[in-house]
């Protein structure tokens, strides 16, 4: 799922090197209607969906959240989801690109 479209903490000085781990990042992405709005769409799908996987055999689901850097909004909402569907199932979140820097490409 590509996230782009959440406001970007990228452009706040004092979030740029953050992570969205961290919680100013966190609660930025967080607090924009737009991030609730989808939010609550999309872990509706989610929580809709999965149980056809189990039904089906399926041992796992990957869930994937991208965004620019993979700095921020990917993360947050990651961790939000991850945070949530661990009430219900066994989860394992990951952020891929967390460590790595993105200084010098277009951020949109």
């Amino acid at each position: 799922m590509d996230v782009r479209f959440l406001p970007n903490p990228y452009y706040v000085p004092e979030l740029k090197k953050k992570t969205g781990l961290d919680e100013p990042v966190y609660e930025y992405v967080m607090n924009s209607d737009k991030t609730e709005s989808f939010y609550q769409q999309f872990i509706t799908l989610l929580k809709n969906i999965i149980p056809g996987y189990k039904n089906e055999g399926k041992s796992s689901v990957t869930i994937a959240i991208g965004c620019t850097g993979g700095q921020h909004r990917s993360v947050a909402l990651a961790k939000r989801i991850g945070d949530s569907l661990a009430a219900i199932y066994p989860v394992r979140t990951s952020h891929r690109d967390i460590k790595r820097r993105k200084e010098s490409i277009n951020r949109s």
